[in-house]
């Protein structure tokens, strides 16, 4: 059978192919019925990710593979649970005379990074009263050299290479266009909320410079990013000197912009710009993942049930 090369979102049940992917993520795992090793490989590049499966894995291949190694695969494509799984032949670290580059096979953010801090940066000289302002140009400048390839999660709603710079841009425009309609929204909190919302985010997971998260870090398990952005922002405006009005208004936006307590906030937003993060970011993230979930799917079509999104069946009108 011939061999082909393909985009992940181009692969179909029963394609022999020989590609390159990037690894994110693999585990040595054993058989339930007999006891053999095999390696349990997410796949990525540009289009998306498919599971695969290396059987009878060789003894010097189980801890070889690490995430975001750029790797060649032959293998087949095969069909489980009603989802495209790759079937492993053959796997190596891809090498210099390959002539490929990581960067080429991670999806990334549609703008360049240096765009969006740009804008970001736009945004931050917009916040006019001076003490919220040193305190947001402070937290971006401790964490610019990270923000610059970091996804704002290691699954679902922009998961992806400058992901969260993305989400943070996407934001600030939706939000600087609601409060040209409700002129009693005050920008310089909103603007701030947006930026401190999700920053500690950087400090929760481990990511590669690829955008690949490795794992969560132990202060992101035991604490999560929304507390780890409270006690940011304290220690920032202890440094700064920031007044304790503006301190508690900063924390507040943080701790409650995922409004209720299974999802990690104590207390609901009680000032309006509060809740206007909370509903902005929602949408943000509902918006991006929706558009994720059709553009594999023909007009006409109906996606299995998306887990970020309630496990609700998406469909994808004919229009």
């Amino acid at each position: 059978m011939e061999l082909m090369s393909k985009k992940i979102s181009d692969l179909q049940v029963g394609d022999r192919v020989d590609c390159f992917f990037i690894v994110k993520r693999v585990d040595l795992k054993t058989t339930n019925s007999n006891d053999k090793k095999y390696l349990d490989f997410i796949f990525g590049d540009k289009s998306g990710e498919i599971s695969g499966k290396l059987w009878d894995v060789p003894k010097e291949l189980e801890t070889q593979l690490e995430e975001s190694d750029l790797v060649k695969v032959r293998g087949t494509v095969t069909s489980y649970m009603n989802n495209n799984q790759f079937k492993v032949d053959k796997i190596r670290k891809a090498e210099e005379v390959d002539g490929v580059s990581p960067e080429d096979f991670v999806e990334s953010a549609p703008m360049k990074n240096t765009q969006m801090v740009t804008e970001i940066e736009g945004f931050v000289k917009d916040i006019k009263d001076e003490e919220i302002q040193k305190v947001v140009e402070h937290a971006l400048m401790e964490k610019m050299e990270k923000l610059l390839y970091y996804p704002a999660a290691k699954r679902n709603h922009h998961a992806i290479r400058g992901g969260l710079l993305y989400h943070v841009l996407t934001m600030l425009k939706l939000g600087k266009q609601i409060a040209a309609v409700y002129p009693q929204v005050r920008t310089d909190l909103l603007y701030a909320g947006i930026i401190l919302h999700d920053l500690e985010k950087i400090n929760e997971m481990e990511a590669s410079e690829l955008g690949i998260v490795k794992e969560y870090t132990i202060a992101g398990n035991l604490l999560g990013h929304i507390t780890l952005g409270v006690k940011n922002v304290d220690r920032i405006c202890d440094g700064l000197g920031t007044s304790e009005e503006k301190r508690m208004l900063l924390q507040h936006m943080i701790l409650s912009h995922h409004y209720e307590p299974e999802y990690g906030s104590p207390v609901k937003p009680m000032f309006l710009e509060a809740e206007l993060l909370h509903h902005i970011d929602m949408i943000d993230a509902r918006i991006y993942d929706f558009t994720n979930v059709v553009k594999d799917l023909a007009p006409g079509e109906i996606s299995e049930s998306i887990f970020s999104l309630d496990r609700r069946r998406i469909y994808h009108p004919k229009l």
